[in-house]
C-alpha cells in the first residue's frame, strides 16, 4: 500500500528541513565536531539546502505545496482561502520540527559535554538576537518572512513562468531563496522566518537531558512565532493587491 498526503509531506518535509538545518548549526559550533568553525556561509549554504531537500521530499510524498512553515501557510490561506490547510498542515509541521530536533540531539550526542557554552548548545536549537532590542528584532523576523513569501510568490507566478517552472525546479529556487536570506538578512536574529522551525526545536530544547544548559529563552521566544506571521500576512496582501498569483 502506498501511503502519501499533503499532511504526512508537511511533516516529513519539516522534519527533513530541521534535521539538516539544526544539524549544520551543531556542527559548526559544537566542540570536537569535524565541521567546527565552518562559519556562517556553512550554517547559511546547510539551511538553504535543507529547505530544497525538505520541499522535494514533501512533494515526493504528495504534498502539492511544501510549505513546511506556519507563516507561509498563513499565507497561502489568506491568498487562496483554503482554511483548512491550518487545521492540517501547522501541527503536522510543529510535530516535525520537534521530532526533528531530538534527532539532532542524538546525532550529536558525545558533543554535547564536551561543549561548556551554554549559549552555543541553545542556538543548535532555537534562534536568538545578535542585539536584543525587541522591537527591531520583531522588525528583522517580519522583514525577513516578507521577503521570504514575496519572492517565492513571484517565483511560481504565471507572469514569470507562464508555462509553469519546470519539474524539480522549485524546490532548488526556494533553497535559493533561503539561502539569500540568510546571507542579506540572518545576522540580526538567525532568521527563524518560520515558527515551527524556532518553537518546535526550543520546547525539544526546554526537555531534553542536555548537559549543563541554559536557558530556553521564553521571553524572546513570541518574535520568531508572530514576526513571520505578521511578515508573511503582509506579503500575501501585497500579493493579492498586484495580482501576482
Amino acid at each position: 500500500m502506498i501511503v502519501s498526503s499533503p499532511v504526512l509531506g508537511e511533516f516529513v518535509g519539516t522534519f527533513v528541513l530541521i534535521v539538516l538545518g539544526n544539524g549544520v548549526v551543531a556542527g559548526a559550533l559544537l566542540n570536537r565536531s569535524k565541521a567546527q568553525n565552518a562559519g556562517w556561509i556553512s550554517i547559511t549554504a546547510g539551511w538553504g539546502l535543507a529547505v530544497f531537500a525538505g520541499v522535494a521530499v514533501s512533494t515526493a510524498l504528495g504534498d502539492p505545496d511544501g510549505h513546511l512553515n506556519p507563516a507561509v501557510t498563513l499565507a497561502s490561506v489568506l491568498m487562496t482561502g483554503h482554511a483548512s490547510r491550518l487545521a492540517t498542515y501547522i501541527p503536522a509541521q510543529f510535530l516535525g520540527a520537534f521530532l526533528a530536533a531530538i534527532v539532532v540531539w542524538m546525532h550529536y550526542k558525545p558533543h554535547w559535554a564536551l561543549t561548556e557554552d551554554a549559549e552555543t548548545k541553545f542556538a543548535c536549537f532555537a534562534t536568538s538576537p545578535a542585539v536584543r532590542q525587541p522591537v527591531w528584532n520583531l522588525f528583522s523576523e517580519v522583514a525577513g518572512s516578507f521577503i521570504l513569501v514575496l519572492v517565492a510568490t513571484a517565483l511560481f507566478s504565471k507572469r514569470v513562468s507562464p508555462a509553469g517552472l519546470a519539474p524539480g525546479l522549485g524546490p532548488v529556487l526556494v533553497g535559493s531563496l533561503v539561502w539569500a536570506i540568510g546571507l542579506s538578512l540572518g545576522g540580526t536574529t538567525g532568521y527563524a522566518i518560520n515558527p515551527a522551525r524556532d518553537l518546535g526545536p526550543r520546547i525539544a530544547y526546554s526537555l531534553l537531558p542536555i548537559p549543563a544548559k541554559g536557558s530556553s529563552d521564553w521571553s524572546y521566544a513570541w518574535i520568531p512565532v508572530l514576526g513571520p506571521l505578521v511578515g508573511a500576512s503582509l506579503a500575501a496582501g501585497v500579493v493579492l493587491l498586484c495580482g501576482m498569483l
